[in-house]
C-alpha cells in the first residue's frame, strides 16, 4: 500500500541570529524526493556542544573604557570607593559567549543528517499508520459492495411495481385497456429506459476493483485513489437520481456516506 506522504510548504532556520535560509532549496529538494503531499514544517535550531572547550570572550579594550569612565566619574562627583575588577566585568559587553561563525556550506552536513533522520523517522511512522488505514477503507469497500448486492437483487422490481401502479391508475379512470395495449407497453418500455442503472451498477464495481487494486500497491497511490472516489460518486449521483425506488434510493444514500469517509480518508495517503 501506498506510504503517507506531505510536501514541504514552509520552514524556519535559526543558528544564534544567523540567516542560513539558503538552504531552503536543499532542504525542499531532500523532503520532496520522499514525501509530496500535505504540509511539512521544519525548524533548524542549532545547539553548541557542552564539551568544555569553549571559552569566553574578554573584550579588554571596552574594559579599559569601563575602567576610565568609572575613575573620571568619581573624581568629578568626590565619590569614595574602590573600583575593583569585579566591577568591571559586571559592566556589559565586557565579558560574553564566543560568537560561532557557522556558514550555510558548514551547517548542510550536520542538517542534512538530522532531516534525513526526522524524514524516516516519519515515513516509519505514517507506513504504521497507513497499514491501519488501509483496513479500514477495505471494510468500508466491502459494506460498498453489500449495498449494492442488494441494489441489484431490488432493481428488477422496480419495473414490476411501475407497471402494477401504472395498470391501477388507468383503471381508476374507468377507461378499458387491455395488457397488450401498445400505449401501455411504450409507457412501460420508457420507464425501464430511463430507470435503467446496470450500467452505472457495473462501472461502480469496476471503480471499486481498481480501488482496491491501487491500494495494495507499494508505490504512491494517493491521488489516482482521490480520482476513483470523484467517479464513484458521479456514478452514484445518476443511479441515485434514475432509480425511482424508495429502498433502493436509501442505499445510495448509504453508499455515498461510506464513500465520504472514504474521500477523507485517502486525503491522507501518498
Amino acid at each position: 500500500m501506498g506510504k503517507l506522504e506531505s510536501s514541504l510548504d514552509c520552514f524556519y532556520l535559526s543558528f544564534h541570529g544567523r540567516d542560513l535560509t539558503e538552504l531552503e532549496a536543499r532542504i525542499r529538494q531532500a523532503i520532496n524526493a520522499r514525501i509530496s503531499r500535505g504540509r511539512t514544517n521544519v525548524l533548524v535550531a542549532h545547539h553548541a556542544s557542552a564539551d568544555g572547550t569553549r571559552r569566553l570572550a574578554l573584550d579588554v579594550e571596552l574594559a579599559r573604557s569601563y575602567h576610565d569612565a568609572m575613575r573620571a566619574l568619581q573624581k568629578k562627583l568626590g565619590a569614595p570607593g574602590q573600583i575593583t575588577i569585579d566591577t568591571i566585568l559586571q559592566a556589559p559587553g565586557v565579558m560574553r559567549p564566543p560568537e560561532e561563525a557557522i556558514e550555510a556550506e558548514s551547517a548542510w552536513p550536520a542538517v542534512e543528517r538530522a532531516l534525513a533522520s526526522a524524514l524516516n523517522h516519519l515515513i516509519k511512522m505514517r507506513e504504521r499508520e497507513g497499514k491501519h488505514l488501509a483496513k479500514d477503507l477495505m471494510r468500508r469497500l466491502k459494506a460498498i459492495r453489500q449495498l449494492l448486492k442488494e441494489i441489484r437483487q431490488l432493481h428488477p422490481a422496480v419495473l414490476k411495481k411501475f407497471r402494477k401502479a401504472l395498470t391501477e391508475r388507468i383503471e381508476k379512470t374507468g377507461l378499458p385497456i387491455s395488457k397488450d395495449d401498445e400505449r401501455l407497453a411504450k409507457e412501460i418500455f420508457l420507464f425501464a429506459d430511463r430507470s435503467d442503472i446496470s450500467e452505472e451498477l457495473t462501472r461502480v464495481e469496476s471503480h471499486l476493483a481498481q480501488f482496491a487494486h491501487h491500494l495494495r500497491k507499494e508505490e504512491p497511490v494517493g491521488r489516482a485513489l482521490e480520482f476513483i472516489v470523484q467517479e464513484i460518486f458521479r456514478e452514484f449521483n445518476t443511479l441515485g437520481a434514475k432509480a425511482n425506488d424508495a429502498d433502493i434510493a436509501q442505499r445510495v444514500v448509504a453508499c455515498k456516506t461510506e464513500l465520504e469517509k472514504i474521500r477523507e480518508q485517502v486525503q491522507n495517503l501518498e
